[in-house]
C-alpha cells in the first residue's frame, strides 16, 4: 500500500495537537514555510495541508494573518450585503471588508429560455439568453454557487454581453448595466432554506450534506421595468448570513 501524501502526513499531524490540545482554541499555527522546515517540504505543500484542516472545520485562514485553531468565537459567518454602487465586485468587496479574499470561477454560454427562465425575465421560451455558472471562493474555499441568465436582447449590442470577459469583468450587474444606460436599482429577491443538492454538495464541499440558502435573485430597469438579469443563488447555510438594510448612521 503506498504511503500517504506528504500534505496528508501533516494535515494529521497537526489535527493531532489540535485535538490532543497541544494546540489552544485561537492559537495562530505554524506559517507554511516553517511547516516546510519542521517536515522538509515545500510550502506548497503545507498550504495544501492547510486547505484540508480547513475544510475539516478545525482551522481558519485568515487573509494576511496566517491560519488559526478554531474556536468558538472564531468568525466563521460570512455576511452577505447588498452594494447596488460598487464598481467593483460585490463579492469581493464584501470578502476584503471581512478580512478574507473572494475569488470565482466562472463558464459562459449563449442558451436558449426555458419556461421557467422566460417567465423570470419576461421573455418568450426559446430566446437567446446569456448563462454563466459561478463558483464562489472565501480564501480559496468554496461557500457560493451561482447561475445568471441575461437576454441576448438586452446585452447582445454592447460590450458587457460576456459577463466575466472584456474591460467591464469582474464587476457587478448594477454597475455593468449603467454601461448601456440601464439602472437597475436593488434586485427583488426570494428566499428560503432546503437541503443541498447532491451536486451542490460536491461543489460546496458539504460533507456530509446540509442546508443551503437558495436564492431567486432578479434586476429590473427601473426606467422600464423590464428584467434585465436574473439569477440562482445557492449560499452554505453554515457560511453566510445575509442582511438587508443598514442602520441609520448615528
Amino acid at each position: 500500500m503506498a504511503d500517504p501524501a506528504p500534505y496528508l502526513v501533516i494535515a494529521e499531524e497537526l489535527r493531532g495537537r489540535i485535538v490532543g490540545g497541544d494546540l489552544a482554541p485561537g492559537e495562530r499555527l505554524p506559517s507554511v514555510a516553517e511547516l516546510g522546515r519542521e517536515f522538509s517540504v515545500s510550502p506548497s505543500v503545507g498550504a495544501r495541508a492547510y486547505s484540508v484542516l480547513v475544510q475539516d472545520g478545525l482551522v481558519i485562514s485568515r487573509h494576511g494573518a496566517g491560519h488559526y485553531v478554531r474556536g468558538p468565537e472564531s468568525p466563521d459567518l460570512l455576511v452577505r450585503q447588498h452594494r447596488k454602487r460598487s464598481e467593483d465586485s460585490p463579492f469581493a468587496q464584501g470578502a476584503a471588508e471581512q478580512g478574507a479574499v473572494g475569488t470565482w470561477r466562472h463558464e459562459s454560454t449563449t442558451a436558449s429560455a426555458d419556461a421557467g427562465t422566460s417567465v423570470r425575465l419576461g421573455i418568450a421560451e426559446g430566446d437567446p439568453v446569456m448563462r454563466t455558472e459561478y463558483v464562489y471562493l472565501v480564501d480559496d474555499v468554496p461557500v457560493q454557487l451561482a447561475t445568471s441568465w441575461e437576454p441576448i436582447a438586452v446585452t447582445g449590442q454592447s460590450m458587457i454581453v460576456l459577463p466575466e470577459a472584456g474591460p467591464y469583468a469582474g464587476v457587478g450587474v448594477a454597475a455593468r448595466m449603467r454601461v448601456i444606460g440601464v439602472d437597475v436599482g436593488d434586485p427583488v429577491e426570494r428566499v428560503r432554506a432546503r437541503m443541498a443538492t447532491r451536486q451542490e454538495a460536491l461543489a460546496l464541499g458539504m460533507v456530509p450534506t446540509g442546508p443551503v440558502l437558495f436564492i431567486e435573485r432578479t434586476y429590473y430597469d427601473q426606467g422600464t421595468g423590464r428584467p434585465v438579469e436574473t439569477a440562482n443563488i445557492v449560499m452554505r447555510g453554515d457560511r453566510w448570513v445575509s442582511v438587508y438594510g443598514r442602520p441609520p448612521a448615528s
